[in-house]
């Protein structure tokens, strides 16, 4: 702990940015290294999910991530609800490249109601696809449309907020009980984020399957300039880890898993994650960069589009490659912006691990 002044002490946290690991062992093959990650019932090629931004994900790009091993997340509050056909609103957004007015703009577009046929039309499109689906509300509105998302038949429901909590009170409406609708859910539930050990600690208490750490859209997120709020990735993930260790001795063998989400705009930050105890991590900004993402070279996240207070900016990403480029290559950059599963694999086998859950284990330096 520091001293401020007389009156504050603060504990020191450390972002992804100030640790990086260093090979100590032996190393091994590429080809012996297994990146299967397995959450409920169903296994993954990597441990990689898709932000639900619609910058990023789309049916069509939730399909093909899916198709390439991962899980998509679509955001179920986004305009592929709100519109029968948002590419419209889409082609406009990317028209208006950086002008000041995008913020207002992106408020009055997101206005549109949410609609119930729109979720069940684009999930159902993605279960036709045969690849896992998953879609994704806030936690304001997550009981209003529970009951369209189990009739679907959903692999994974998540909730996903910039700051959710098991304990949420207010006065002028009932709130969300999270353990409660956990349990009387048919579906997997991932709910974040988190950046604490005891708030991730409660949310495993509920019965979600995954703990979303971290806030999201980092890239773009002014929560610290707009509510003093920062996420320090490689502490929260850390916290959150050693919560997991403790919940599964508490619950007699429950294992929840702690899924990364935030300040991963490259591989090796996905890398450190993972070395921080994370068993997956839910990757925004790297898919923006992707030449055939719904955002066309801007990434948005819903932060950005809040009716009275907006937290986020609508950025601008240079294009580097495909969807299916970025996250298995062939990489054309050496700036770890392509080829995810691919840096994955050789970090592991360069430190001499053959899986996520043995790297977890491994040795960080602070830089």
């Amino acid at each position: 702990m520091d001293d401020i002044g007389r009156s504050k002490r603060a504990e020191r946290a450390f972002s992804l940015d100030d640790v990086a690991i260093m090979p100590t062992r032996r190393t091994r093959a590429m080809e012996t290294v297994d990146l299967e990650w397995k959450c409920d019932a169903i296994t993954f090629s990597f441990p990689l999910l898709a932000a639900p931004m619609d910058s990023v994900m789309s049916p069509r790009t939730a399909i093909e991530f899916g198709r390439l091993g991962g899980l998509g997340v679509l955001n179920l509050e986004g305009l592929w609800t709100r519109y029968e056909d948002p590419l419209p609103v889409l082609e406009e957004l990317a028209g208006m490249g950086a002008d000041a007015g995008v913020t207002a703009r992106l408020q009055e577009i997101y206005a549109a109601p949410i609609r119930a046929e729109l979720i069940t039309e684009r999930l159902r499109q993605i279960r036709e696809a045969d690849v896992p689906v998953a879609g994704a509300l806030s936690p304001q509105n997550a009981q209003e449309f529970a009951e369209v998302i189990e009739g679907v038949g959903c692999d994974f429901f998540v909730i996903r907020g910039t700051a959710v909590s098991a304990q949420h009170v207010a006065r002028d409406h009932e709130p969300l009980d999270l353990a409660k609708f956990i349990h009387e859910m048919e579906v997997p539930v991932i709910v974040g984020g988190c950046a604490t050990y005891q708030t991730a600690l409660h949310l495993m208490r509920t019965g979600a399957a995954g703990v979303l750490v971290g806030f999201g859209g980092a890239a773009m997120s002014t929560n610290a300039q707009t509510l003093g709020i920062e996420v320090p990735m490689a502490t929260a993930i850390s916290d959150a880890a050693e919560a997991r260790r403790d919940y599964l001795d508490e619950s007699g063998g429950r294992y929840v898993h702690v899924i990364a989400d935030g300040s991963m705009g490259y591989c090796g930050d996905v890398v450190k994650a993972l070395a921080c105890g994370a068993d997956a991590a839910m990757l925004g900004t790297p898919l923006a960069r992707a030449t055939d993402a719904p955002g066309k070279g801007w990434h948005w996240g819903p932060e950005a589009w809040h009716q009275s207070l907006p937290r986020g900016r609508r950025v601008h990403m240079e294009q580097v490659g495909s969807l299916a480029e970025i996250i298995a290559g062939p990489s054309h950059s050496p700036d770890g912006e392509m080829n995810f599963a691919g840096a994955l694999r050789r970090a592991l086998a360069t430190t001499g691990y053959t899986d996520v859950k043995s790297f977890q284990r491994i040795d960080l330096i602070i830089r």
